[in-house]
């Protein structure tokens, strides 16, 4: 298995199979990133896919696989994920984040940092999480943020999920900024919904990057467009295999 960083450029066999470490850019779609790379090797026909979905509004460490790697895209993406974020105090959004308007608000005068790290702790271990109402989740073969989008009331199943590491690392009201590490499948939205509930408040996600996945850090990764001029320029060397 190969594997490439920002670090080095060397010799690729995409078709044997890469595993690439990218930065994924803000507003971008997981599936964004995999068409830009997907369509770089054209008039090449190369199976390219990701480990693990990230919301257009986070950013940081998705893990492409190329070739004949991606048999093992379900090993990487079971991986144990770290996320680094910040959560906005006093308000809630129906998507959980920045993607909808405000539509309840909360006073936060009374919250002091105790209670803060304090209420971390409950969210360490086992939980069954609902998935947001604007997510890619599937109900009735159907992604739930178009249902949501519509207006559609739809009945929500909760997941099993583990988290090993909640943790404040600034406080700055009504800013707030965490890191988690979690198991795959975990709703970074979904936690810092809970969180403000927990505290008898509201919160959103502001922000949110994937720090690493498994042992892979974001530190390692690269630009997609770095990534696509490297091959553009091998393909223009005929050295793209």
């Amino acid at each position: 298995m190969n594997e490439i960083t920002s670090k080095e450029f060397r010799e690729f066999n995409f078709s044997e199979g890469e595993m690439l470490l990218i930065n994924k850019p803000y507003k971008w779609t997981s599936f964004d990133v995999v068409g830009k790379i997907r369509n770089a090797f054209k008039p090449i026909k190369l199976k390219v896919g990701h480990a693990g979905t990230l919301d257009p509004l986070a950013t940081g460490l998705l893990i492409i696989c190329t070739g004949k790697l991606t048999k093992k895209i379900d090993e990487f993406q079971a991986q144990q994920k770290e996320y680094t974020g910040t959560m906005i105090l006093g308000a809630c959004t129906p998507s959980y984040d920045m993607e909808t308007e405000v539509n309840e608000t909360f006073e936060t005068s009374h919250i002091s940092d105790n209670l803060l790290h304090e209420n971390t702790k409950q969210f360490i271990g086992d939980l069954d999480q609902l998935p947001p109402v604007h997510s890619a989740v599937k109900v009735g073969g159907e992604r739930l943020y178009l249902k949501a989008r519509r207006g559609e009331n739809v009945e929500l199943k909760t997941r099993k999920v583990s988290i090993s590491q909640f943790e404040i690392t600034r406080i700055e009201l009504p800013e707030i900024e965490f890191r988690v590490v979690c198991s795959k499948g975990t709703y970074i939205r979904s936690l810092v919904y809970d969180f403000g509930r927990a505290i008898d408040n509201g919160a959103y996600l502001s922000a949110l990057c994937r720090t690493k996945s498994g042992n892979y850090n974001v530190t390692d990764s690269f630009g997609v467009m770095e990534l696509v001029n490297h091959i553009r320029a091998l393909k223009e060397q005929d050295k793209l295999k």
